[in-house]
């Protein structure tokens, strides 16, 4: 905070309110008035500006220092993370790799059970971890009506997979960008992961269970409960073990990787009595080679190996002050202001994705870098609307910290006392709803949250968490969502179905997620 008093009305209540201007504006534009989410961002990014400035007395060069680091962290490191991995993810697609991965994947089980927990729940979450933004429910959901699932059906069931896995997409930007935000309680992303590991590992034990009872009830899980116990042990021991030990970027790729591949090795030696097949017959899938199979995937476990290395406390130690590779992190100061931002070459996540790109590129010689290089255009092209937005957003965020804005709602929310983090994740789903991204989500209420759980003495760690895991039973029903659902199979128009068929799974896993932060809260 760089004003001297979050309360210029000297009325709690009143600052509160006109601190919550930019929060309330910016779900009125997305919902009555029905913008699309960059003119929101940029709209309230101007109000925001003028209210911290004008109301709250932030100087102006504190101001635009404010919106241009907002600005420089929404390209690097997060857009920086986000071009990288879709462009990965393309050239997986160009050079044909990613339709032998798929149909490696689909050919190990003729039951569709079993193609569920393989594709819906396991791949599901391996692509939310590699690209996120759409990219595993629109792909899952197509691959799933191709063997045999109704549309709206296979839409529903990546949605609720979904739940286990979106808190850390994208290479763990949701979480990773709480590390941004200056928190109050000096509450680091490494901290918001740790927590995740108390309240997740419930969420992803019980999806897998879930998805086989949508789709052949108790006589199914009965039938396949080996398999299920396999994927939901495997994907949730191992992902507690990643976010408590490495933070978020791999939480949801090393984990996938690892139950997709326990669960082959398992349906080796063991399937299932009765193998159940929805239209009654077996849809038949292109075989290949073993060596095929395993360049099909070198894409993603060069992903997975470097983004490892670039996780280790040795190599993060090489960019430190006075070490080796210090001079690559470019630290300055904003014009006109006391506020500094840096950005980190080489260190940062989105260069150890540019490597995986880059040998895959010179191993295939179907791409060649001249494919390459409009593969990676095209994905600017893309992705660069969402970006701004994120930036725009990132700076919101910013001039609402150094503005006293959170501060103010922080402290007035908080005179609800413990009740608070009953309704914390509340919150998390709303912003979710609403943005139809968790990333966002912890860019506008992880701040808020924070200085909440200072304030009423609750582990401020916590709250963070609350807000991503609820933002992330959001994602089953957020309109973003549900859109790409829809078009990807092909039911477009048909988006209010669909939000009814998930919308009381979403409200279950949320309400369970509010009671256990609250015992949480209690415990901890």
């Amino acid at each position: 905070m760089l004003v001297e008093t979050f309360n210029p009305f000297n009325n709690l209540i009143i600052s509160s309110l006109v601190a919550a201007i930019p929060i309330i504006l910016f779900l009125l534009c997305l919902t009555l008035f029905k913008m699309k989410g960059i003119y929101a961002a940029l709209l309230n990014l101007v109000v925001t500006f003028l209210i911290s400035m004008f109301l709250f007395d932030l100087p102006f060069g504190e101001s635009m220092g404010s919106m241009i680091q907002g600005a420089i962290q929404g390209i690097w490191p997060i857009g920086y993370i986000i071009i990288m991995a879709v462009w990965l993810y393309r050239t997986s697609v160009e050079s044909g790799k990613f339709d032998i991965l798929r149909a490696s994947i689909a050919g190990i089980s003729q039951d569709q059970r079993l193609q569920l927990l393989l594709i819906g729940f396991c791949f599901n979450a391996f692509l939310e971890g590699a690209a996120g933004f759409g990219v595993p429910i629109a792909i899952c959901a197509v691959l799933l009506v191709s063997l045999g699932f109704k549309p709206l059906q296979a839409a529903m069931l990546c949605l609720i997979a979904n739940g286990a896995s979106g808190a850390f997409g994208a290479i763990g930007i949701p979480v990773g960008i709480t590390g941004t935000l200056n928190l109050e309680g000096n509450v680091t992303s490494m901290d918001v992961s740790m927590m995740t590991a108390l309240t997740l590992p419930i969420i992803n034990f019980t999806i897998p269970f879930l998805l086989i009872l949508l789709i052949d009830g108790f006589k199914g899980i009965k039938e396949v409960f080996p398999a299920i116990l396999v994927v939901s042990t495997t994907y949730t021991i191992s992902q507690a073990i990643v976010t408590l030990l490495m933070g978020p970027e791999l939480a949801d790729i090393i984990p996938s990787l690892l139950a997709l591949g326990t669960l082959a090795l398992f349906l080796r030696k063991w399937q299932p009595k009765h193998i159940f097949l929805l239209n009654d017959q077996a849809v038949k899938l292109e075989k290949h080679t073993v060596g095929n199979i395993i360049k099909a995937w070198s894409p993603f476990y060069l992903l997975s190996i470097f983004v490892l290395i670039w996780s280790l406390p040795a190599f993060k130690g090489l960019f430190t002050a006075g070490e080796a590779l210090d001079f690559t992190t470019l630290t300055f100061k904003m014009p006109g202001s006391t506020l500094t931002s840096k950005i980190d070459l080489i260190s940062a996540t989105g260069t150890a994705i540019l490597l995986a790109v880059l040998i895959t590129i010179i191993t295939t010689k179907s791409i060649g870098f001249s494919k390459g290089f409009t593969l990676f255009k095209k994905t600017v092209t893309e992705f660069w609307i969402p970006i701004v937005m994120i930036c725009a957003i990132l700076g919101i965020a910013k001039l609402m910290t150094y503005g006293g804005l959170t501060s103010a709602i922080g402290e007035e929310i908080a005179a609800t006392g413990n009740f608070f983090p009953l309704l914390s994740p509340i919150l998390g789903w709303i912003g979710v709803f609403m943005t139809g991204s968790v990333v966002n989500n912890n860019t506008l209420f992880a701040p808020i949250q924070a200085t909440a759980g200072n304030i009423i003495g609750t582990n401020p760690a916590l709250l963070v968490s609350a807000n991503t895991v609820g933002g992330t039973m959001a994602k089953l029903i957020s309109p973003q969502s549900i859109a790409i659902a829809t078009a990807a199979v092909g039911e477009t128009g048909k988006e209010s179905v669909l939000t009814k068929m998930v919308l009381k799974y979403s409200l279950a896993l949320l309400a369970f997620v509010c009671i256990w932060t609250f015992v949480l809260s209690l415990l901890l």
